[in-house]
């Protein structure tokens, strides 16, 4: 792990200009090529270990700052959080510090802001209800076939109804397996063809999520895996568990998703875990899954079923 005091002060110092109560941010330097410059002699495993926890800490000390101006200036208790910084799910709870209400969208990108920007130009207000707005594979969410590949093989696929929209997988288009145990995130990065350090995600029954995980004070809901939390057992639950500790939890409830709500309280009615690992049904360098015909190669290509609807 790294060390984020290490070289704080050094980044803040190198890249960018003092706070000067205002909200602007300035930079010294223009980054769009990148800083390969910066501090070459810094080149061991532990040294970027280092420089990446660092910089995240710099990270949430410039949002913090930005985020304590804009309720200056606003004096609101609503903020919505929009661009691509808007996925760093570590920072985002900050937000719940001066806001009561958080608002970031599934797909905060740049594809996202282009939306707010044409309903800007049309003074128009446009409710956003769901996430899943892609291809749809239609039939009853698979349930009963899921659930008996997670009791028997303890992963498997799911490919069904529109697909998210968005950089996360929220359940249309996921790889789901058993949270359980020390071998599951092996095997579904074996799978992934990820690295081995790397964890999944949790997608757990809304009504739970403050008995597995301490979240950001005043965040009860995370439907688009937009915040974190301290697991409060990573020994049980080691394959959604960072090293520090923490996970990128979705929080789900009937309305928000009926068939993935059934999927999880009939695995917690078997089970006692109201959880599951939920990771893209993709692999690395490789387009999602997002028809029948992708779901049928990927498999016979990687041996792992994916299902696309509850009579398949």
């Amino acid at each position: 792990m790294g060390d984020p005091e290490k070289y704080k002060q050094k980044i803040f110092d190198d890249f960018f200009e003092p706070f000067d109560g205002t909200p602007n941010i300035r930079f010294k330097q223009n980054l769009h090529r990148g800083c390969l410059w910066w501090a070459p002699e810094l080149n061991t495993i532990q040294d970027y270990a280092d420089i990446a926890a660092s910089t995240q800490a710099v990270y949430e000390m410039v949002f913090d700052y930005l985020v304590m101006k804009t309720k200056e200036i606003v004096g609101d208790e609503n903020i919505v959080i929009m661009g691509g910084c808007a996925l760093n799910c570590v920072a985002n709870g900050l937000a719940y510090k001066y806001f009561d209400n958080v608002w970031i969208m599934p797909n905060p990108g740049d594809a996202g802001s282009a939306l707010g920007c044409v309903l800007d130009w049309n003074r128009e207000f446009v409710p956003f209800t769901t996430p899943y707005l892609g291809y749809e594979i239609k039939g009853s969410y698979p349930v009963n076939a899921t659930l008996q590949e997670l009791s028997t093989v303890g992963m498997v696929g799911v490919a069904n109804g529109r697909a998210e929209y968005g950089p996360r997988a929220l359940g249309n288009r996921s790889l789901l397996a058993d949270p359980r145990g020390q071998e599951m995130k092996d095997l579904v990065n074996t799978v992934k063809r990820r690295q081995e350090f790397r964890p999944f995600a949790p997608v757990i029954m809304a009504e739970h999520v403050h008995d597995y995980f301490d979240m950001p004070a005043g965040c009860n809901h995370s439907p688009y895996m937009q915040f974190i939390g301290t697991c409060k057992r990573p020994d049980l639950y080691p394959a959604i568990t960072h090293l520090d500790g923490t996970s990128r939890v979705q929080t789900v409830t009937r309305e928000q998703h009926p068939g993935l709500y059934e999927l999880l309280e009939r695995w917690y009615a078997q089970t006692g875990c109201p959880m599951l690992l939920n990771t893209s049904l993709n692999i690395k360098g490789e387009p999602m899954v997002d028809d029948e015909d992708d779901a049928e190669r990927w498999t016979r290509k990687y041996n792992v079923k994916v299902l696309t609807r509850d009579d398949t």
